[in-house]
């Protein structure tokens, strides 16, 4: 384990949601309204949106716009104009940007388009990661660390950004696109991760809990590959993921993470506080029957799903920026933030509070 003050600190976190906000009562009479008359618009598949978990979600389209057919270059071009525009984020002296999404494509990537509007500096670095999906977050807040590793005087930003809404189509009569609009929404989420020179030079730059980011891991488990992502289609993005998911959490999560923690000289018995990536309802269930926890484990993570849906890449991370709010965390204490994403892979970080 890295000894105290040698380990890149997690120093600012924030996050943000689009200005159109609905109930899960309106989604749900929306879709019921969108499909009436085919089975996904049956009031036995629509109780789907009863059991999410989710009571508001946030959108970056008003609800009306999605009864109507939109072209995929239509969605795209709103998933570059928004992307940006929900980062909400002020010129700092950064030396690198890792920049986060899934749910639209831009070449330019949106990093530089980001960096610009920024003000970087000409020579930041850039490091755009997408495909990771839900477990995206947790993916880019290990590579944030691996580079303010390598070079500890640096200053990194990780930005997640996901419009899932985006990826809706009015004519997919699949269960499984049902199932996406019962549970996915749009958010982002900021972290500003500093090589230790970078902290001990700069102080905590007013952040109130500053999280040692001692090491992180990734499982990507074989023959896997189908149970969750996009098939890419003329018409955009096809949601894929297996009913299957809650069942492979209980059997296989447990595993992979004894193994990291064991590594850092602890356990799953230890007192350790998890930010998990609320994928659903019935997946927080596994989550706790997994790890051998109580649901009050994770309050966080639940509310978060309650307040917002899952947003994907940037989801965890506005667990954690609850997790630290809350003060439940002390000195020395320490932080694991897990998500789950297509591969089907995990990713998991490890962190402590500084003393």
């Amino acid at each position: 384990m890295i000894a105290p003050g040698g380990a890149p600190r997690l120093a600012a976190i924030a996050s943000a949601v689009p200005a159109h906000a609905a109930s899960q009562a309106e989604a749900r009479a929306l879709v019921a309204r969108m499909f009436r008359g085919s089975e996904v618009g049956s009031e036995r598949l629509l109780a789907v949106f009863d059991h999410s978990g989710i009571e508001r979600r946030h959108f970056c389209m008003p609800l009306e716009w999605y009864t109507h057919g939109h072209a995929f270059e239509e969605q795209n071009a709103l998933y570059v104009e928004h992307a940006l525009a929900r980062a909400g984020l002020v010129p700092r002296d950064l030396d690198h940007v890792v920049y986060v999404s899934t749910t639209g494509i831009a070449t330019p990537s949106l990093d530089a388009r980001l960096s610009l509007a920024l003000g970087c500096r000409q020579d930041c670095r850039r490091t755009p990661l997408w495909g990771l999906g839900c477990a995206g977050g947790a993916a880019g807040l290990a590579r944030a660390r691996d580079l303010a590793l390598a070079e500890p005087g640096a200053r990194v930003l990780l930005v997640a950004v996901e419009l899932c809404s985006l990826t809706f189509r009015l004519e997919d009569m699949d269960k499984r696109n049902l199932v996406a609009t019962s549970l996915f929404a749009d958010g982002a989420a900021a972290a500003v991760v500093e090589g230790p020179r970078a902290y001990h030079a700069n102080g905590s730059n007013g952040s109130n809990v500053a999280i040692e980011l001692l090491g992180s891991h990734s499982t990507l488990w074989p023959d896997t590959i189908g149970m969750m992502g996009w098939t890419v289609t003329g018409q955009g993005l096809h949601v894929v993921f297996s009913r299957d998911i809650p069942s492979f959490v209980r059997e296989r999560v447990r595993p992979s993470l004894e193994g990291f923690l064991s590594a850092h000289g602890l356990s799953l018995d230890d007192a350790i506080h998890v930010a998990a990536h609320p994928g659903g309802a019935k997946v927080l269930e596994a989550y706790a029957e997994a790890l051998g926890r109580p649901a009050a484990a994770f309050v966080h993570a639940r509310e978060v799903l309650r307040e917002h849906g899952n947003m994907s890449s940037p989801t965890c991370l506005f667990v954690l920026e609850r997790l630290i709010a809350s003060g439940e965390i002390g000195p020395g204490e320490p932080v694991l933030v897990s998500a789950l994403g297509p591969g089907f892979a995990a990713e998991y970080v490890l962190g402590r509070r500084a003393a």
